[in-house]
């Protein structure tokens, strides 16, 4: 009829806004999934750390699937989103970015197909934060689910770059198109 649970018992609308971020939480995590046996097939030692963020992102999803305004202290315990995957993603982007080259330019979703399905999983994340950010706003997700999908497009980008650069193909630049 149009409508579904959350992990609180609570019945709202399929179109609610929490159901929205859900949606792109688990639309991101199979992007992930994507780009992992891309990357995989190219045998990247990241591919672990991408699982473990496909994990991150069930976590995250329990998160939203308990909107604070209808959780009782037992829910919110089970679910609650703490700041540690935050920091590990910082660890991470900055291992990754001192290996590569500066950015001197716009740099477009390519180099190769592991590189374009992280570019990919990026954007679908820029669109799941976007989702959260509402919510968290609202107070009914806790804020460092955004900043952990905040993170995580930086992480996803740097890692594109990663990619292309390990397998040796060429990042298109951006080019002003004459008119």
């Amino acid at each position: 009829k149009g409508f579904s649970s959350t992990f609180t018992g609570e019945r709202r609308p399929k179109g609610d806004p929490i159901f929205e971020a859900l949606g792109a939480t688990d639309e991101l995590s199979s992007a992930i999934g994507l780009a992992g046996e891309f990357s995989s097939e190219k045998g990247h030692t990241f591919v672990d750390q991408l699982h473990k963020v496909q994990c991150m992102l069930q976590d995250v999803g329990s998160n939203l699937a308990t909107p604070l305004s209808s959780a009782r202290e037992a829910h919110r315990k089970r679910t609650s989103f703490s700041e540690k995957p935050i920091l590990e993603l910082e660890q991470w982007i900055d291992s990754y970015s001192e290996q590569l080259p500066p950015l001197r330019a716009f740099i477009l979703p390519s180099g190769g197909r592991s590189s374009a399905a992280l570019h990919f999983s990026r954007a679908v994340c820029r669109r799941a934060e976007r989702c959260v950010v509402p919510l968290v706003q609202a107070g009914e997700a806790d804020p460092n689910v955004a900043k952990y999908l905040n993170r995580l497009s930086d992480y996803l980008f740097v890692l594109a770059r990663y990619a292309a650069m390990k397998e040796g193909k060429e990042e298109k630049i951006y080019i002003k198109p004459e008119l």
